[in-house]
């Protein structure tokens, strides 16, 4: 499996986190956000327009994923590198997809086991969508477990695990991989602890490649001292590291093909020794016992013969063979069931053949039996044919008296729905005298409206000329002051009136406005009246076609509301009161 599929199985479950609605379409937003982790956790260019270009024409709703894998091959895949840690690329994906579909209750792992175990079955996992594991490849992992826990396999409770998969598909999603192995069922025994250490080395195997790890003494290049160091084999290189923690990295030897190493005497006070010669440099060695320091050689050994052979890491070597192994065992049972079909086809045609032969010698029989039917039925016809011509005659008889009785039965209901039809006549006839009476009440609600504007109008004037007159009468001369005062006075009165006056009118306004209004509500409960009386008549009689008044233009309203006069009434009065507000008074 080279490293773009070991991608797209991650980059697949986070996807179908981000698919809650299981449509299989994502929100662009939401693919934004994807695409931005995934070439920042990967260390490639990200370019933000390119999203929107790929999607230019799809702006309005979610985006699919069939459309999403273009983009993610060429802005993505295409330009991605092995220069990035896939821990946290894993982890990435991981967050997403944990947050909606991990079940915690009853685990007895950690969230980072759980991951690990993620990581795992993704390694091992068919590469076919949507991911899942199959038989062979859990038990291999099983396996794996039980030995790194230190227990023994057993073989019956796994075969009693697998006649349930039977029953099902035979095969596990992720989700139920990390329950199965969370629940204890195959650790039973073992405290958590130790499962934790046996996920995290089957983990360190076969997703970050570490064939071997242990703690050794390494001799140093300069000071020649001898030093503990956490080493760790994987199929290129041996790294070593102050402590199992793997905080820090003291340096890493690089294997190739051209490689070996050796066992050693033991010298400087120190056993089980063995070199490993580089091309540049070689680095000493000392295990902690013999049988550490032949798994140690013989690791290491493996490697080098790899390298020289350009093949993978064992695990993933044997990973591939079992998986062309099951194709080879699916290809052959499809090749069986090709066979069974082309026999069960065979089969079949000579079942036809039978069939046809027996239903052959049926039909003869048939016509025989139909032979002798005929000549029974010749005997008893004209016997059967005067029955049946008193039955039609009884039937007919029968149907003429249904026939009467449904027809008077329809004159009836015609007869009710004419008197109904009169009934609606009247109260439509009703109706619309009220709505004449309605308008005509309006007509001269309006008049009466337009008669109290006219005399408001024309008081305003009167009230006009009269405070110009007193402006006027004030700026006489001081020798006439107590004439005009006299004068003014008496104005003053007048204007009192005058007010008074206006706000009786502007009372009957008030008044004339209410009852204007009452009007108007009356005319709408008759047009509301007619309206139904209509639906009604239509709905009985689709006939009748009512010409109902065109619809009023909108009213003009004013600052004592709607006014009863119309555009052209309104310039006239108003050119009329401009031309008395700007005519000189009159002198007294």
């Amino acid at each position: 499996m080279g490293l773009r599929e070991e991608l797209l199985k991650s980059i697949w479950h986070a996807f179908t986190a981000l698919d809650v609605d299981k449509s299989g379409k994502v929100s662009k937003s939401q693919l934004k956000v994807l695409s931005h982790n995934l070439c920042t956790v990967m260390k490639i260019p990200h370019d933000p327009v390119a999203l929107e270009e790929h999607f230019k024409d799809d702006d309005e709703g979610p985006v699919s994923n069939q459309g999403y894998m273009p983009y993610l091959n060429t802005f993505i895949l295409d330009k991605v590198q092995d220069n990035f840690d896939r821990v946290d690329f894993n982890k990435m994906c991981w967050t997403l997809c944990a947050r909606k579909n991990l079940n915690r209750n009853n685990l007895l792992i950690s969230d980072d086991d759980a991951f690990k175990i993620w990581c795992i079955f993704n390694f091992l996992s068919e590469d076919k969508y949507p991911l899942v594991i199959v038989t062979e490849e859990i038990e291999y992992f099983l396996r794996k477990l039980t030995e790194a826990m230190g227990g023994s396999w057993v073989e019956e409770r796994f075969e009693d695990y697998k006649l349930q998969l039977n029953s099902q598909d035979q095969c596990l999603s992720v989700w139920e991989l990390i329950q199965l192995v969370g629940s204890g069922h195959f650790s039973k025994g073992m405290d958590r602890q130790t499962l934790a250490m046996a996920i995290g080395e089957v983990f360190h195997e076969l997703i970050l490649d570490v064939l071997k790890q242990g703690y050794m003494m390494k001799k140093g290049h300069k000071r020649k001292n001898w030093t503990e160091r956490w080493f760790l084999l994987r199929p290129n290189a041996i790294s070593y590291y102050v402590s199992e923690d793997l905080t820090e990295k003291k340096g890493d030897i690089m294997l190739d093909g051209n490689c070996c190493v050796e066992s050693l005497p033991d010298k400087e006070g120190k056993k089980c020794l063995f070199i490993v010669k580089c091309s540049d440099k070689s680095f000493e060695i000392s295990a902690s016992d013999k049988k550490k320091k032949q798994e140690w050689i013989q690791a290491i050994q493996t490697c080098i013969a790899l390298l020289k052979r350009d093949l993978p890491a064992p695990h993933r070597e044997a990973r591939q063979k079992r998986r062309e192994q099951r194709l080879k065992l699916q290809a052959e049972q499809e090749q069986l069931q090709e066979r069974m079909k082309e026999l069960q086809i065979a089969n079949e045609n000579k079942q036809r053949e039978l069939e046809a032969m027996r239903k052959k010698l049926e039909e003869a029989a048939a016509e025989a039996a139909e032979e002798e039917r005929r000549r029974l039925q010749t005997q008893t016809e004209l016997q059967d044919r005067y029955r049946t011509d008193l039955e039609k005659e009884k039937m007919v008889r029968q149907q003429m008296e249904e026939q009467v009785a449904q027809k008077s039965s329809e004159l009836e209901q015609y007869l009710q729905r004419v008197r109904e039809l009169e009934d609606m006549y009247h109260s439509l006839e009703r109706a619309l005298e009220d709505e004449r009476q309605a308008r005509q009440d309006e007509e001269t609600v309006r008049k009466l409206q337009a008669r109290l504007l006219e005399e408001e109008a024309c008081k305003r004037a009167e009230l006009e000329q009269l405070h110009l007159q007193q402006q006027k009468a004030i700026s006489q001369t001081e020798a006439e002051k107590q004439e005009l005062e006299n004068e003014r006075l008496a104005k003053e009165m007048a204007l009192q009136a005058a007010m008074l006056q206006l706000e009786q009118l502007e009372s009957d306004r008030q008044g004339a406005l209410q009852q204007y209004q009452e009007v108007m509500k009356k005319l709408e409960h008759a047009a509301n009246e007619t309206r139904s009386w209509k639906d009604k008549v239509a709905h009985h009689e689709g006939l009748i076609r009512l010409i109902q008044p065109g619809s009023k233009g909108p009213q003009r309203i004013t600052n004592w509301g709607p006014a009863a006069f119309t555009d052209a009434e309104l310039s006239l009065r108003e050119k009329e009161w401009q031309e008395k507000r700007t005519r000189p008074a009159q002198p007294n």
